[in-house]
């Protein structure tokens, strides 16, 4: 049995892909550079979901790729091993400080047509990379401080209060360690 190819997305379809897979999902507008997008949370983090291209002469909404982003606040010095690190290791995503803040993206493509079960994946695969953040940053930290490799480096990574889901309780965010 074969699946029929999809080879363009709306926000519309790509929200129901995540509520299908159990997301909580609202679509808001960039107020500055008023686009649309969606945004949706797991385990605690906020993300977005960034459409991408639109196909050429398409009139509509249609886009052929889209874009996941997490962004984090990082209070301090985050080592740049780390970020790195993270980089070398995972294969479908990057990790990428701007500033005081630390983003991980994932990139997805629909060119040429894919099933639905390929977005699914994707989606799972999203899932999984932004849950092992969380143990990664707290992991990396916390060895960094007890190897004495942040001298005179304080680091905590929180989530900023403007990319907080409304569906998200503040309170779930579990805590990066702090040096004192």
């Amino acid at each position: 049995m074969s699946e029929n190819l999809v080879t363009s997305l709306t926000l519309d379809d790509l929200r129901d892909l995540l509520q299908q897979a159990g997301y909580r999902v609202e679509a808001v507008t960039d107020p500055v550079a008023n686009v649309a997008y969606l945004r949706s949370a797991t385990s605690g983090l906020a993300f977005d979901i960034r459409p991408g291209n639109r196909l050429a002469g398409d009139e509509g909404w249609r886009f052929a790729d889209m874009a996941f982003v997490s962004i984090l606040q990082v209070n301090g010095e985050l080592p740049r091993d780390l970020v790195n690190g993270w980089n070398v290791a995972r294969r479908f995503s990057r990790l990428q400080m701007s500033g005081r803040f630390l983003a991980l993206c994932m990139d997805i493509s629909i060119v040429g047509g894919v099933t639905r079960s390929h977005l699914r994946t994707h989606v799972e695969i999203w899932d999984q990379l932004a849950q092992e953040l969380i143990v990664y940053l707290r992991e990396g930290l916390r060895g960094s401080h007890a190897n004495g490799a942040d001298r005179g480096v304080e680091s905590e990574v929180v989530a900023p209060r403007s990319v907080d889901a409304p569906n998200v309780d503040p309170a779930t965010w579990p805590s990066a360690p702090t040096s004192h």
